[in-house]
């Protein structure tokens, strides 16, 4: 792993988010905000040169997909919809994970199992980045107006809920097309569907937890705290699903653990 530029990284994303703050020269802020992400890019391509493999099997791989992810999809909507109100928290987000990394970096091997020899492999994980990339966006951005708000001791407005929930919009169907090819290598690899692995079972109930969250705002859309706060518990069942759930005893036993090596 090339240490260099993870760390030209989390630095460009780091100056971007105190530039973003700063609300001074938005434009430069884009463009040191895309050095990182070329940085971190680079890096990816580098490690799947290095393994031979797409470097998409341990959980440090996958944080590092959602570390160059996050920023760039946070300068890309507010490109789109001129809104800066993901620039910090995605530049934070970003800085977050990359660093999370650094610490604990995890073995990695050029094996690649028998399961994981599949075309579904990269469209699978790839699908997958994108939605939590957008939903963890979605809370990230919930959490930071609700603390804007107590900050300045203002009440929640509904205009508070329109960037995250344009941001779901854009996740759950893309989680829902994740767990559709997932179920569809499952039934390559293994023969079944669906089999109510731990895995499965939590990425179903975050699937859920977004359903909640669509419920909820359509039931009480005059209730912006709630829908908020339906946002920062699904990205905690996010966050259970893609790393709590190998920390489970029955995870030894899931057909879903890559982590270790062969």
């Amino acid at each position: 792993m090339n240490a260099t530029l993870a760390y030209v990284a989390v630095g460009s994303w780091t100056l971007a988010a105190g530039m973003y703050a700063w609300r001074r020269r938005p434009w430069m802020a884009d463009l040191v905000a895309m050095i990182g992400v070329f940085a971190g890019a680079m890096l990816l391509g580098l490690l799947w040169a290095s393994l031979g493999r797409p470097p998409m099997r341990t959980l440090g791989e996958t944080r590092w997909w959602y570390a160059v992810c996050v920023p760039l999809l946070g300068v890309l909507i507010g490109w789109r919809f001129q809104t800066r109100v993901l620039a910090v928290p995605s530049m934070l987000m970003g800085v977050m994970f990359a660093l999370f990394n650094l610490r604990h970096p995890e073995y990695m091997d050029r094996t690649l199992m028998p399961a994981l020899q599949s075309p579904w492999f990269v469209p699978h994980v790839v699908v997958y980045m994108v939605a939590y990339s957008a939903l963890g966006l979605s809370s990230a951005v919930a959490a930071w107006n609700w603390a804007g708000r107590l900050i300045r001791r203002q009440p929640l407005q509904i205009e508070d809920t329109d960037v995250p929930h344009r941001l779901v919009l854009i996740g759950l169907p893309l989680l829902t097309c994740g767990l559709l090819f997932g179920a569809l290598w499952a039934k390559e690899a293994w023969g079944h569907y669906w089999t109510w692995d731990p895995k499965e079972t939590w990425a179903f109930l975050t699937w859920m937890a977004y359903l909640m969250y669509l419920h909820l705002r359509q039931k009480h859309p005059l209730k912006p705290a709630l829908t908020l706060g339906a946002l920062i518990v699904g990205f905690g069942v996010l966050m259970a699903c893609w790393f709590g759930v190998n920390y489970l005893p029955t995870a030894q036993e899931s057909v879903h653990t890559y982590t270790q090596p062969e």
